[in-house]
């Protein structure tokens, strides 16, 4: 009889390009989504969640290849049709508006978090699914509704710990470069495909430089690893008229540069030894005046105007930027906090008008140890072409995402996110057969709004489940033994500061404070709930 192979056991370990996320990391994003939900909130915004899996024809012609609608994407058919693990939040929200645009307010603003998926290839801090926590408002055409998603990012950032001075967001309009296009003849809907690679290509300028952007507008860039990339097939003329527009930012501060250094307005400005020094300083906007940040952001927009030449759709970008800037500064968000920049482009097909981007400028250490700003933890703008294609009908629409992953190392770097989560009391078990009364304990915890749970593991070394306690960070032990219940007492040892006695290099400092108490079975709460306030205290 031929021998039955056995089946192979599975491996243990996570999908490539995916993680597991633990109790701590879990709460601290919790509580971050919870201050960002009451932001949000407080500015009118309705929570929304809607399903994780869509249609690839409502994704449609957004996802990153249209030849492939497995590229890009997870998706599978079913009955001949093709379905997806939501690419982002803002597409399932176009299908939602479309199909219960009747029973909503118009406009209509929501706010969305949770999961989404990726199919593209994973890398150093580059995930397959990840968190993105989004706000949009649909129905509203007025540049108000740009503006206000700008003002209660800034508000966001704050509220959750990135104080004023430590980041910048920044502003451009999507129809500036769109009269870009028109300028260097790239307009219609035959130049389509050309305009998406072209808006990707100067989305890497700070990761790629000059030369890669101008290698991905022609001919195509090799990275690397020996990946090659196909570029946008531009003539000499078309990519000098596209870089005018990816180095607007270098240009504009050269220009601040050089009247900086003859106005006598601008005498607030550290002495620099050439026109490269002070750019460089103006590229770090916020430790400069609002005098200088005003300057820069006009500079921005006389700059654009030049640009654009004659082109109806660009002019009409630098007004709507104008109109931003205005209604910004009268509700009190000056230059420090969002200003006009046009290296923002955004490399998503479906922006229409504004598109803006949260970057954080402090520093960090990159993996070599080299000092960097931290960068971008969000973005968005403008995509009034996005629900048309359900209903036929225009419908104005703006919104932001915020990589949560992001926003939370970026936490982490500036220390603002307790990494010891305190963990929940644990009532330890010295009797096995009396465990209806350990329940009984930590029942009453629990009722008494304390995090606590009964030690379930194998009861017959009690240095073991002390153990378990300083591995579950627990603050607190409760002990009791058939002493103790006969007596009606329960043992309560403050692990905190027992940890503390036996790190300490002499014991008389601690002659005073005890670190185990015994009280009345009825006394419990109360001498856990004044041992948890000192510890917090």
């Amino acid at each position: 009889m031929a021998k039955v192979k056995k089946q192979p056991r599975p491996k243990a370990q996570t999908p490539k390009g995916f993680r597991d996320y633990f109790g701590a990391e879990v709460a601290q994003r919790t509580a971050m989504l919870s201050q960002i939900a009451g932001v949000y909130h407080q500015y009118g915004f309705d929570a929304l969640e809607s399903a994780a899996v869509e249609t690839v024809e409502a994704l449609g012609k957004f996802l990153p290849d249209v030849d492939r609608p497995n590229e890009g994407v997870f998706a599978w058919e079913e009955d001949n049709d093709w379905l997806a693990l939501r690419y982002d939040l803002t597409a399932p929200l176009a299908r939602v508006y479309a199909q219960h645009r009747n029973d909503l307010p118009n406009p209509y603003r929501r706010y969305a978090m949770g999961p989404v998926w990726r199919n593209e290839k994973p890398g150093p801090g580059r995930f397959r699914q990840f968190y993105q926590c989004d706000a949009d408002t649909v129905g509203a055409s007025s540049v108000a509704a740009d503006a206000e998603i700008c003002a209660m990012l800034s508000d966001t950032l704050e509220v959750v710990g990135i104080p004023r001075g430590d980041y910048v967001v920044r502003v451009n309009n999507r129809k500036v470069l769109n009269g870009v296009m028109e300028v260097a003849g790239l307009s219609g809907d035959d130049k389509e495909a050309e305009r998406g690679i072209v808006l990707r290509a100067i989305d890497k300028l700070d990761r790629l430089g000059t030369d890669g952007v101008r290698a991905l507008l022609g001919e195509g860039r090799k990275d690397g690893s020996g990946d090659f990339t196909k570029g946008a097939g531009l003539n000499e003329l078309q990519i000098n008229a596209v870089m005018r527009f990816a180095n607007a930012k270098s240009i504009i501060q050269q220009r601040l540069a050089d009247v900086a250094i003859h106005e006598v307005s601008l005498t607030e400005l550290p002495p620099v030894a050439s026109n490269m020094a002070l750019a460089n300083i103006v590229d770090r906007p916020v430790p400069l005046a609002s005098e200088t940040l005003e300057k820069l952001n006009l500079f921005t927009l006389s700059y654009l105007k030049e640009i654009i030449g004659d082109s109806v759709e660009g002019q009409e970008g630098v007004s709507e930027l104008f109109q931003i800037k205005d209604l910004l500064e009268n509700q009190g968000y000056g230059p420090d906090r969002i200003m006009i920049d046009p290296s923002v482009v955004r490399g998503l097909g479906y922006y229409t008008g504004p598109v803006f981007e949260a970057e954080l400028t402090f520093e960090v250490l990159d993996d070599k140890g080299r000092p960097r700003n931290f960068g971008s933890v969000a973005g968005g703008g403008r995509y009034d072409d996005l629900v048309t294609r359900f209903t036929g009908q225009k419908v104005p629409a703006t919104g932001v995402s915020i990589g949560v992953d992001r926003l939370l190392a970026a936490l982490h770097a500036k220390g603002r996110l307790d990494t010891a989560a305190v963990g929940p009391v644990v009532v330890t078990v010295m009797d096995r057969d009396q465990m209806a009364y350990y329940q009984g304990l930590v029942a009453e915890l629990r009722n008494a709004g304390i995090r606590a749970e009964v030690y379930l593991g194998n009861p017959k070394n009690f240095g073991n489940q002390l153990k378990y306690a300083d591995n579950r960070n627990s603050p607190v032990a409760v002990i009791a033994g058939s002493d103790e219940m006969a007596n009606g007492v329960v043992q309560i040892k403050d692990l905190v500061l027992g940890a503390q006695i036996a790190q300490s290099a002499t014991l008389e400092e601690w002659k005073d404070r005890p670190s185990q108490y015994e009280v009345p079975r009825t006394e419990l709460v109360a001498k856990v709930r004044e041992i948890l306030a000192g510890q917090a205290g």
